[in-house]
């Protein structure tokens, strides 16, 4: 049985990494803030010291860190070592295509293969298992890990070489940042005419227009409170790269504006539809 890492442990990785434990899977994490590893300690699953341990004692390493410059600091670690020849790295981050291609051609040099898997879903389907994976990378890669990544999502999407995964993943961040934006606004619409936020959404979500993403929200916009299934800051940072990446439409330009100052707000550490109480604003 392949020996598994896992580095990074915040609000996705953490329950991911679960997942990979509760399959029974030979388990080793590694998180910078090593409090974020204390779930693991009365388990089976193995805490490395280091980066160092970690990728030189697992066959597969799995990445889930918060943006590129993080991405860019464990790669840069793991690339110095001497030895990672035939090892199989799995980046499931949402970065800029940029990095992920170069991070895959940088371990390539050195024997090492590399899918890019960014993750559709937040903290409830990565708990529950039902994500959905975005691949990048050769097809022989993706059947050796493919294992586990049936213990992370209830869908694997192989779309084809290393860069499509997050290419994938930024076009659909990119549709649910103008999901969520244009939920807020309606909810608010809604509601200066009278309407209670309550009676529209059960209305909205029993219509052609309900979605998994607005039933996902209904209850933190009917209490008017947003604890973070999904920060604000980190859908602000895929819009920018999906721009970045060459988003350029009549909503992108407002979309960014409207994130952005959300953010300047104080309303970065908040679920993303807490959007909703800037908009009142």
């Amino acid at each position: 049985m392949k020996k598994i890492g896992w580095i990074g442990l915040g609000t996705m990785g953490r329950p991911m990494a679960k997942n990979l434990e509760k399959a029974g899977f030979p388990l080793k994490v590694y998180n910078r803030t090593v409090a974020k590893t204390e779930v693991f300690k009365n388990s089976n699953t193995k805490i490395a010291s280091s980066l160092k341990d970690l990728a030189e004692n697992s066959d597969i390493i799995f990445t889930m860190i918060s943006d590129n410059k993080a991405v860019q600091s464990v790669y840069d670690e793991i690339l110095s070592l001497e030895n990672i020849a035939g090892k199989i790295f799995v980046d499931m981050s949402t970065i800029s295509q940029k990095l992920s291609e170069a991070i895959s051609k940088q371990l390539a040099a050195k024997g090492a293969s590399f899918l890019d898997a960014p993750v559709a879903g937040s903290t409830k389907p990565a708990t529950d298992g039902t994500l959905i994976i975005m691949v990048g990378g050769e097809e022989d890669t993706l059947k050796t890990v493919l294992p586990y990544f049936e213990k992370l999502g209830k869908k694997v999407q192989h779309l084809g070489k290393n860069g499509k995964g997050i290419a994938a993943k930024l076009a659909i961040n990119y549709y649910v940042a103008l999901t969520y934006q244009s939920l807020s606004e309606t909810v608010l619409f809604a509601e200066e005419k009278g309407i209670q936020r309550e009676d529209f959404l059960e209305i909205l979500n029993e219509s052609a227009l309900g979605s998994g993403a607005t039933k996902l929200k209904t209850p933190l916009l009917i209490n008017d409170e947003y604890p973070p299934q999904f920060a604000l800051d980190l859908m602000l940072k895929d819009i920018l790269l999906a721009k970045e990446n060459g988003a350029d439409f009549p909503l992108t330009q407002p979309l960014v504006e409207t994130y952005l100052n959300a953010q300047k707000a104080g309303l970065g550490q908040q679920d993303v539809v807490g959007l909703v109480k800037f908009l009142k604003k």
